[in-house]
């Protein structure tokens, strides 16, 4: 029987067919770690999928590139959606990725629809028992990190635009393990505190990142808060269910300040206009009973009624530039009691001590420090370490000393 003889390009067209008529292949998913990763000036990515057995090549065009929830890089760990094909010119199978996201994604949305879906049925998402906003709130809480970049957002916002109102910060961890606990606890303190709107949120992060605002207790603490929550967690596209579940949802810390609070300059406007008004109103008064009000341009409240507004913007400068001042002190004797007990431990470090001369000496056969010449039998190898190394010994002979002290 004759052996039919193939070209490479025929046996490679070949495998080609085959692969790619394999239902089982045309929607593989993938689990991997993201390796030789380049993104081509086409907009095409190229890279490879490895695991500690192998490797496969994946190419992910423009299309669909555009339309992935991550921006993949190198060492990432990834499932990837697509089918197998040849790239013919080099004989090589190949994975064509038409999605991809990070490995655990697909777990966690299936733990947040669950807990949406559950949540809502128990009418915790209901519009009608959303509360409204105070207009001018004197108090506000914020409940997020205080060294992120979300509360210098905030404050610079709030106190831009109403000064009048008193920020309390409660900070609590945003993200990691402890996080959940973390934001119930400074929930129920910020409702503690007087406060008369709380803004809870953080920046923008991974699904991962922002996990601790999808948690159940998260969503709980918010439904039971006796004051309205604001929620304001990472960018406009992030929704998660202290969103959902919060008075008012916000797409960014900053817009969440924007929302709570009015612009101060707003407000100099419209007290202007009502002067104005006012002005207007006693002066048609004044002509229609023959009346003359001579002094009524002298008077600030109709002719600057914002003016008003003044003692007490005053009052809130000097107030935080007492605390700006207090806050500074406390941090200069914090650092000073830093130095001491740097000092201390310095002290206490035994590289210090070795530095001045000293040596420790060690039983080699069981690490057992040597501080005593009954410790130490004839013959026996020791390990003497000073501030540079150490040195190998071996005992030849010794003799207690009677103490001079």
């Amino acid at each position: 029987m004759a052996v039919a003889i193939w070209s490479v390009g025929e046996l490679t067209s070949y495998l080609k067919r085959l692969l790619e008529s394999d239902a089982l292949l045309s929607q593989v998913q993938v689990r991997g770690e993201i390796s030789n990763f380049k993104r081509h000036s086409s907009g095409h990515l190229y890279f490879s999928l490895k695991d500690d057995k192998a490797l496969l090549s994946c190419v992910c065009f423009r299309g669909s590139a555009g339309k992935l929830p991550l921006d993949p890089h190198e060492g990432e760990q990834v499932v990837a959606w697509g089918n197998i094909s040849v790239y013919e010119p080099q004989g090589k199978y190949q994975l064509i990725v038409t999605f991809m996201q990070p490995d655990g994604l697909g777990e966690l949305h299936q733990r947040f629809e669950a807990l949406k879906a559950r949540l809502e049925a128990e009418g915790l998402f209901a519009p009608e028992r959303k509360r409204p906003l105070p207009r001018f709130p004197r108090t506000i809480a914020l409940v997020t990190s205080p060294t992120g970049a979300a509360i210098r957002d905030l404050l610079n916002i709030l106190s831009r635009r109403y000064p009048l109102a008193r920020v309390l910060i409660v900070p609590t961890l945003v993200q990691g393990e402890a996080a959940t606990a973390g934001i119930v606890n400074s929930l129920r303190r910020a409702a503690r505190s007087g406060a008369e709107v709380i803004i809870a949120g953080r920046g923008g992060g991974s699904l991962e990142d922002l996990w601790a605002f999808n948690e159940e207790a998260v969503a709980r603490a918010i439904f039971a808060s006796p004051v309205p929550v604001v929620s304001a967690v990472g960018h406009e596209t992030d929704i998660t269910i202290a969103d959902l579940v919060a008075d008012l949802r916000a797409p960014t810390p900053s817009a969440a300040a924007e929302l709570v609070v009015p612009d101060q300059a707003e407000l100099r406007a419209h007290l202007s206009a009502l002067g104005r008004e006012a002005r207007a109103g006693l002066e048609s008064l004044a002509r229609s009973r023959g009346l003359r009000l001579a002094r009524l341009d002298q008077n600030p409240i109709f002719t600057r009624p914002e003016a008003l507004l003044t003692p007490w913007l005053q009052r809130i400068d000097l107030a935080a530039e007492r605390a700006v001042d207090t806050l500074r002190r406390r941090l200069e004797r914090a650092g000073q009691v830093l130095q001491r007990l740097e000092a201390s431990l310095r002290a206490l470090d035994p590289r210090e001590v070795l530095s001045r001369g000293y040596a420790l000496v060690q039983r080699t056969r069981d690490g057992a420090l040597v501080s005593q010449v009954a410790l130490a039998s004839p013959g026996e190898e020791l390990t003497i370490a000073v501030s540079d190394g150490v040195i190998p010994a071996r005992v030849v002979g010794g003799q207690a000393q009677e103490s001079l002290f």
